[in-house]
Parts: C-alpha cells; sequence; structure tokens
C-alpha cells in the first residue's frame, strides 16, 4: 500500500465547489440522497443504500435537473449509485411520455460550481432529448475548467479538421492547431500532434506541454530498505548548490543538467547512474511575473517528494506503479519573482526490468492545465 505524505488537507487534485446541492428537492427525496452520498468503500452504507436508490429511480422528470446537482460533494461510490438511480428515473419517465427540460439541463451544464461528472451527466442527457442543441452549444465549452466537457468540445473541433483534409491542408492545420491551443488531456494532444504531423505540420511536444527542462540533479544517495524517502538528507534542509554533499557511495555536488525529451522527463539513470536502491535530488528556478496560484503537475513510478519555496506540498512513498502526465496535480501559490522548486526522487531495490526507470517530468500549469513557462 502506498504511504501518502501531504501538508495539503486530503487531495491534490482539485475538485468542483460544492453548493447547498439537495436544497432543492423534496424533503424525503434530499433524505434519500443523502444515505447514498453516505456509500463508502468496501461497501460502507450498501444497506441502506439500495432503499434509497429504488426511493431517487422513481423521481420525476421534473426533479432530475436537482437531482443531478445532487451530485454535488459526493465520491466516486455515492456518484456511480446517483447516476444509476437518476438513469433509471429517466428511463422510466421518457417510457411514460414525461420530457426533460433542456433549459434546466443547459442551467446546470453551464455551472461550473456543479462536479463535473454531474455537468457531463446533464450534457448526455440533453444530447438524448436535443441532440442538435448539445452540439450547437458544445464549442461553448472549449476553455472549460473541467475535463469532461473541454474533452468532448476539443473532439468536435478535431473533428471539423479532419472533415477540413478533403479542401485546403492549411485550412485543416489551422483548426487543429486552434484545437490544440485548447487540449489539456495528454492523449488527446499527442493525438493532435499526430495528425499535424501527417500533415507535414510538426508540433513541438516540449513547448506545448510546457515542461520544466533545466535542472540542478544531486546524488546518489542511500534508499537501502526504502528507508531514504524518509531520510532527511541536507538538500531538505538547505539548498547550497556550490556545496558538496556525502552520497550513497561517497562525495557528490550538484550539476547542471537540461532534459531533451518531448515529454519532460529527466532521467537520473541517464545523469547518474544507472543504480538501485538510490535518492537522487532535482532543483530548478521557476520565475513568475506575478504572485499567483498555480498547479504543480508531477508524473512520476518511483517514490517522490516536492516542494515549493522550502514548503513541502506532497509525497508519494510508492515504486513502479505506473507513471502518466499530469498524474498528481498539486495546487500551490508562485510569488512574483524567483521560485525555487525541489524535487527528491527515489529507486528502491527491484531489478525486473520494469523497475528500472529512475526518472520524473513536472510541468507548472494554471487551475486548467494550461502551461506557466517561466519568465527567465
Amino acid at each position: 500500500m502506498a504511504r501518502v505524505h501531504s501538508v495539503l488537507a486530503a487531495s491534490v487534485l482539485l475538485v468542483a465547489t460544492a453548493i447547498d446541492s439537495v436544497a432543492a428537492l423534496p424533503r424525503k427525496l434530499a433524505s434519500s440522497v443523502e444515505r447514498l452520498k453516505a456509500v463508502g468503500p468496501e461497501g460502507q452504507g450498501n444497506a441502506a443504500a439500495q432503499a434509497a436508490w429504488n426511493d431517487v429511480a422513481k423521481a420525476k422528470a421534473s426533479q432530475i435537473p436537482d437531482l443531478i446537482v445532487a451530485m454535488d460533494g459526493a465520491n466516486d461510490y455515492a456518484l456511480n449509485w446517483i447516476r444509476a438511480a437518476i438513469e433509471a428515473a429517466v428511463q422510466r419517465e421518457t417510457v411514460a411520455g414525461s420530457k426533460l427540460s433542456v433549459k434546466s439541463l443547459e442551467t446546470v451544464l453551464r455551472d461550473t460550481r456543479h462536479h463535473p461528472r454531474a455537468r457531463r451527466l446533464a450534457f448526455e442527457l440533453m444530447q438524448r432529448v436535443d441532440a442538435s442543441k448539445a452540439q450547437t452549444i458544445l464549442s461553448d465549452f472549449l476553455q472549460d475548467p473541467g475535463s469532461e466537457m473541454r474533452r468532448e468540445a476539443v473532439a468536435q473541433l478535431m473533428a471539423t479538421a479532419a472533415r477540413q483534409t478533403n479542401g485546403t491542408k492549411a485550412t485543416a492545420v489551422t483548426t487543429y492547431r486552434q484545437a490544440l491551443g485548447f487540449s489539456r488531456e495528454a492523449d488527446q494532444i499527442e493525438d493532435i500532434a499526430k495528425r499535424l504531423q501527417d500533415l507535414g505540420d510538426k508540433v513541438d511536444l516540449a513547448k506545448t506541454f510546457g515542461w520544466v527542462s533545466k535542472w540542478q540533479l544531486i546524488g546518489p544517495f542511500d534508499n537501502t530498505g526504502e528507508a531514504g524517502f524518509a531520510k532527511v538528507y541536507p538538500p531538505e534542509q538547505r539548498l547550497d548548490l556550490g556545496t558538496g554533499l556525502t552520497g550513497k557511495s561517497g562525495p557528490v555536488k550538484w550539476f547542471p543538467y537540461e532534459t531533451r525529451s518531448e515529454y519532460g522527463l529527466v532521467d537520473f539513470n541517464q545523469a547518474i547512474s544507472s543504480l538501485k536502491g538510490a535518492v537522487g535530488y532535482a532543483t530548478a528556478e521557476f520565475w513568475s511575473d506575478s504572485a499567483r496560484t498555480a498547479q504543480v503537475r508531477l508524473g512520476c513510478k518511483n517514490g517522490w517528494k516536492v516542494w515549493v519555496n522550502g514548503a513541502l506540498i506532497f509525497g508519494r512513498d510508492e515504486y513502479h506503479r505506473s507513471a502518466e502526465i499530469d498524474q498528481y496535480r498539486m495546487p500551490v501559490s508562485l510569488k512574483a519573482g524567483k521560485n525555487i522548486l525541489l524535487v527528491k526522487c527515489a529507486q528502491n531495490e527491484q531489478t525486473q526490468d520494469w523497475a528500472k526507470e529512475w526518472e520524473f517530468q513536472l510541468r507548472v500549469t494554471d487551475e486548467q492545465g494550461a502551461p506557466i513557462v517561466s519568465t527567465r
């Protein structure tokens, strides 16, 4: 089991701001929804939820938008229960000839305070009731803070570009470039880049993602028995790039490293040595033209910790599970001027081929995933 260490409240993922989600429902229906919201892992609350599910599944068409709003603040287990009950209610009401209010569904969809999955459900129900209307408004969500709607809107723009390839390639390239500017999902970005490349327009993926590419590295330090993750080595106490330190097997010192990877990978195996049971550190200056909120987004399959301006932001003591772009999203406050990023990356002692990677990738973005680039 992974051991998670954080100075944040509970999660590194941003969630929609919950509002009073059951206020508009009749008391009995609101009570049933609350019982569904009490569902948790390992069957927690399932017995009480079954009766509540039956009540919610009997909701009238006019109550569906308010039930969707009631998804706000629910955990993933509860969301599945509530959505299934809403789907059952919609199906029953549709068979009975009752229609959902497209206007009410659109109101829920456009309110970004609601849970992303709730807004997505509102859109899907709009598609069933009035597919033309849903398709017409989709372009309004190209800059949506929720990935569910933004992704769909970008996909629509990509489909437009694909049709344009039958005419003037330059027009298709322009549209794909627009889609690339709005996309925030790694697989979608890669898809657009490939389509542009097929049209003879190469994409600089490293620039598109906005990786932090210039670092100072030091290591290795010892991680025998995975004890190095918790051990406080000197870089965590004081950053002095001019001072040599004692490492795992002798003296070590800071040295410059610039990643050339399209995916911003900082590879300690390549930079230091292919070692096991080791810890490496990377630090970078990140300059901001103003004080602002942002996110540090990291992908890593090793144990890691991240500090910003000396404050521990988050850490995860887990090895070789998986890695993906923007795997961990950590809200931070940047100062105007120079900010110091510090990453600790720990490699364990597993020797299998799939356990060789000792690397991370990191970028700084706004809340929607648009890259923020250091001004120096």
